[in-house]
């Protein structure tokens, strides 16, 4: 296969870039490599793809069908396959699934004619459960064909809807003339003249939308029809009347024409056979049921009733199972039925594997559209072309491997980027090389067609990753999810890397001084509250002109925030012309006045005091906004809309109490001064004068900040959480959150667990759109017992919570995950004897009413019963799915309100040089450290993160001598494989950024000995 030169893409803002090259060596990790082929006649057999491209798979004849299959899903580096599967005609004429068990000579008469097609085989309720963006993509190509094809039908509304996110993906933004001509030259759905003017309308509504938000967008609407992911297979009932059934991930539905008139959940079957023509369901016994125990359609024959029969004992085990039934033992003598059983991963072990897997999730990327328009529309492979990674040797051969490559120091699992990972180069190809036809979309087909990778000699072009151009994921769900969605920042711009001889010369021009470095510091750090300033007032402005914002809140909100950003625009203004001076970037230096700092800072300090007073009345702002969304729904969905913007990038009411946080900042930074000047220097007097004033405003505030962080971190769990209704309430605390493992009858399951100091809520975050954590059940702390139990259970690190009538076993994932724990719970229950407050019953009456068990299925299908209320085109309600709770719930970790407060107050903001394990160069990033999470910038004037990498569970080193980083000023964030190195400017530098990460990744008992500094007691 020849090489083909891989064109520059322009590096748009929230890229995905710089993903370490690992050229020549396939990806595929041991648990994912092509199956071994068992010896037999080999047999050439054609597979149809989504994208109608077709591929040339040499297999022995002997071979089962899951040979085949896993060889199609390892040549696309497909992790999460189980949710397709191949479908071919059989012999009867009959579209039938290829069973994975079987051979394949059993099965296809004629295998060199054949031509079996990849498709999608089981359609989650969510699509958010996908995972991977390449399993999204392929889905929302197979949603494009059933609309083609008359399979999906809609109302006109949904399917110009639909279709505008289509050609969204495929031509770019909207432009009437390119759109209008798209859309007269390719159809998408059968009588598409009538629609094309409100399609150019929906279309004109997308700007600005990448390919994989317009996936995301077209699946979220097709997800909510009736015809959804539906296979109509005719039947009759007993009268003769004309149906059609169908099953889906609910159960086994019943069609009249496309329109469904009766549904059977697989809570209400007890079992499902035929017999002959005849389709049986066998329902539960239902006293408030009008139907009969066993309902009975008739369909064209055996075999179509077998087919259907299949599909439903698939469906079945795959959405309802833990885990794949195991086969029956066979009879010795007679069989009575059949012995067909399903084969493969449930979805709860696919969704298992994929987060506990080292797979890395980087984006997959397309060739360039003129390559893909002269790539031959067939490729043979064979199952020796692909090459495990474990091969020294394969470097050599592996650069005409069809699989994709994958970033080796990414994990879905381990870290979060959910701001933006960007495949935004797509669309500028498009705009730039007009598409002819629907195969435009081809310029991401490079699934089943893709360019080798480029030789290590050649340089890679912007947006370049791991030999591919990157491709944007949005905000990773863009609702927010991200499901979620869990990938580190792989930032890289080829025009900002630095070479070390630059970087030299650049910091021996600079003062050496700690002083300056100090003073840099702030300069850093006042840039950044700026811009989160900026974020309040866009805010502000948001909200002020609707008609749903109270006036009070409006006032408030202008009062305090605007002349603080008015404020603070000046005095960075003249901390920048300070810093210029020190440097010495005039002649202004030659004096000997201008290296220090103090005097501006006093000065505008003794300026500030009087906009200080208002900060006591934060809490009032969280309360009223918090008043104003309850009252008004259109003010809540401003609230969120606003939330999962980009700028956004930490929830809004931590925004709202930066400037009290700020305040200890400037203290920290003057202490610091103040101890590194000896009293006789020019620069003393003046720091000691304006930490007193700072000082003084802290004190007062201490008090109040500590409730207005307490009530805070209530509000923004208040969001996490399903099934509470009063959770801020006056004289609740919050205490600790994490994940703990319940022990129940099917063993350890992971739960996410709330402590606060009058109770104990456990959760599990639930498959909805919103991925929010349902509340399961609730411990008051009072008469709470709490003791080891690992030798009682046999399980490592458990312990029991014993209260009033129930007791809950659960376990932690380590030693000091328990102590933590057990000893704040201790404390929270010595609390809860002597307060005399009341409890609250936080569960919601609905909720609290039904009393749903922790294993049964009601909450799916509650939510399933939900959506289907919803209109064709309404959205559930959009939420953050990157908070500390669920970086928590993925790391199987926990973090306290100490740990919170301790976070925010050691906020850092700088340049970065940062480096990858097996990377050569060095590249320069402005970074941004709050919220336990570094945020990553390509420099300070940038509006919003590029991506972001939560700290917890990384451990924070310094390189050893094998690790060949033979600079100064470097540490080494790590966690499990995944492995970073960053380079700081000076030694006082350096310092503080090793300060401020262990703070978030040491727990809170030892991370406040590491402050020189107490934060504020708690």
């Amino acid at each position: 296969m020849a090489e083909s030169d891989a064109e520059p893409a322009s590096c748009g803002a929230g890229r995905r870039l710089g993903a370490p090259v690992t050229l020549g060596i396939s990806t595929l990790d041991p648990g994912h490599r092509p199956p071994a082929m068992p010896p037999g006649r080999q047999v050439a057999i054609r597979v149809r793809m989504l994208d109608d491209t077709e591929e040339i798979f040499d297999v022995s004849q002997k071979a089962s069908g899951k040979v085949l299959f896993d060889l199609v899903c390892s040549h696309m580096n497909l992790i999460e396959g189980d949710y397709f599967g191949l479908e071919y005609q059989n012999h009867q004429k009959m579209i039938v699934w290829l069973d994975h068990i079987k051979p394949i000579y059993k099965q296809l008469r004629r295998p060199k004619h054949a031509i079996l097609k990849f498709s999608v085989k089981f359609f989650p309720p969510d699509h958010a459960q996908l995972l991977e963006e390449l399993t999204r993509y392929l889905f929302a190509l197979q949603i494009k064909q059933d609309l083609c094809c008359g399979r999906l039908t809609c109302n006109e509304s949904s399917a110009a809807l639909m279709i505008s996110h289509i050609i969204q993906s495929e031509i770019g933004d909207f432009e009437e003339s390119q759109c209008r001509s798209h859309l007269l030259n390719n159809n998408y759905i059968p009588d598409q003249m009538p629609l094309i003017d409100k399609i150019m309308e929906f279309h004109s509504k997308h700007i600005g939308q990448t390919p994989a938000e317009s996936d995301y967008q077209m699946l979220e609407v097709a997800r909510k029809l009736d015809m959804y992911g539906i296979r109509l297979h005719p039947a009759k009932d007993r009268d003769r009347t004309k149906l059609s059934l169908a099953v889906a991930h609910t159960g086994v539905l019943v069609f009249q024409r496309h329109t469904r008139i009766n549904a059977f959940n697989w809570s209400k079957i007890r079992k499902l056979s035929f017999k002959r023509k005849r389709f049986l369901i066998k329902l539960k016994p239902d006293l408030n049921s009008s139907y009969q125990d066993t309902l009975e359609f008739l369909m064209a024959s055996r075999d179509c009733c077998k087919v259907f029969w299949k599909i439903c004992v698939e469906h079945h085990a795959f959405f309802r199972l833990f885990e794949e039934p195991k086969p029956k033992p066979k009879p010795v003598l007679f069989t009575r039925g059949s012995h067909f059983r399903f084969s493969g991963r449930t979805q709860k072990q696919v969704i298992d594997y994929v987060k506990e897997s080292e797979f890395k999730k980087i984006p997959f990327e397309s060739g360039d559209f003129n390559e893909r328009l002269s790539s031959p529309p067939r490729r043979h492979w064979k199952e020796s072309v692909l090459v495990s990674a474990e091969d020294p040797a394969a470097s050599r051969t592996a650069r005409i491997s069809p699989a994709h490559q994958r970033n080796d120091h990414d994990d879905g699992k381990d870290s979060i980027s959910r701001t933006e990972e960007t495949r935004g180069s797509t669309r500028r190809t498009h705009q730039e090389h007009p598409s002819t036809g629907p195969a435009s979309r081809a310029v991401r087909d490079s699934l089943v067609s893709n360019s080798p990778p480029l030789p290590a000699s050649a340089g890679l072009p912007h947006g370049m990753v791991n030999g591919q151009r990157s491709l944007d994921l949005g905000s990773h769900s863009p609702n927010g999810r991200q499901p979620s969605p869990l990938t580190s920042p792989l930032l890289n711009d080829a025009c900002s890397v630095r070479t070390d001889d630059e970087e030299e010369v650049r910091r021996k021009r600079f003062p050496t001084d700690r002083a300056y470095f100090m003073a840099k510091e702030l300069l850093t750090t006042e840039r950044t509250y700026l811009k989160d300033l900026e974020v309040v007032t866009s805010f502000q402005s948001a909200v002020g002109q609707d008609e749903a914002t109270p006036d009070s809140l409006k006032e408030t909100l202008l009062s305090t925030f605007e002349p603080l950003h008015k404020f603070h625009t000046g005095f960075l203004r003249e901390v920048e012309q300070r810093l210029a001076l020190w440097e010495g970037r005039s002649n202004a230096h030659i004096k000997g006045d201008y290296q220090r700092i103090g005097d501006v800072m006093l000065k505008n300090l003794q300026a500030l005091k009087p906009l200080t007073v208002n900060l006591s009345k934060q809490s009032e702002v969280l309360l009223k906004l918090e008043k104003a969304c309850k009252a008004s729904r259109r003010m809540d969905s401003l609230c969120r809309d606003f939330e999962l913007q980009k700028v956004c990038y930490v929830p809004l009411n931590v925004f709202i109490l930066r400037p009290l946080h700020r305040l200890i900042h400037y203290k920290q930074i003057l202490e610091s001064l103040c101890k590194h000047y000896p009293a006789t220097h020019v620069d003393f007097r003046d720091c000691r004068a304006a930490l007193a004033e700072v000082s003084e405003v802290v004190d007062q505030l201490q008090g109040n900040l500590v409730e207005m962080e307490n009530l805070q971190k209530l509000l923004e769990l208040k969001k996490d959480l399903i099934g509470i209704d009063n959770l801020v309430v006056p004289g609740r605390e919050f205490i600790r959150l994490g994940c703990l493992s319940k022990l129940s009858g099917k063993g350890l399951q992971q739960r996410m667990f709330f402590l606060f100091n009058d109770v104990i809520l456990y959760t599990t975050r639930g498959m909805t759109p919103t991925n929010q954590f349902r509340v399961h059940g609730q411990l008051p702390l009072r008469g709470l017992t709490i003791r080891e139990s690992e030798d009682e259970w046999g399980v490592p690190y458990a312990f029991t919570l014993a209260g009033q009538g129930q007791s809950v076993v659960v376990a932690a994932s380590s030693l000091t995950e328990m102590e933590k724990w057990m000893d704040d719970i201790k404390m929270a229950v010595q609390m809860a004897k002597t307060s005399n407050g009341p409890l609250y019953d936080l569960l919601t009456p609905s909720l609290a009413d039904n009393k749903y068990p922790e294993d049964s299925s009601v909450e799916a299908e509650s939510e399933d019963d939900m959506a289907a209320s919803h209109t064709t085109l309404e959205r559930p309600a959009p939420h953050r799915g990157n908070t500390m709770v669920h970086v928590c719930w993925h790391r199987n970790t926990s973090v306290s309100m100490v740990d919170f407060s301790i976070a925010v107050e050691n906020q850092l903001s700088g340049n970065l040089l940062r480096k990858f394990k097996n990377s050569n160069g060095w590249q320069k990033l402005w970074v941004v450290f709050t919220n336990f999470s570094l945020f990553f910038y390509k420099s300070h004037q940038d509006d919003y993160p590029l991506a972001s990498l939560p700290l917890l569970g990384y451990s924070v080193t310094i390189p050893s001598d094998n690790e060949n980083i033979h600079k100064d000023y470097v540490f080494k964030l790590h966690f499990k494989s995944h492995v970073y190195y960053f380079r700081s400017e000076s030694e006082y530098t350096f310092e503080r950024w090793m300060e401020v990460i262990r703070s978030a990744t040491i727990p809170s008992s030892r991370g406040r000995a590491l402050n020189s500094k107490e934060p504020h007691p708690l």
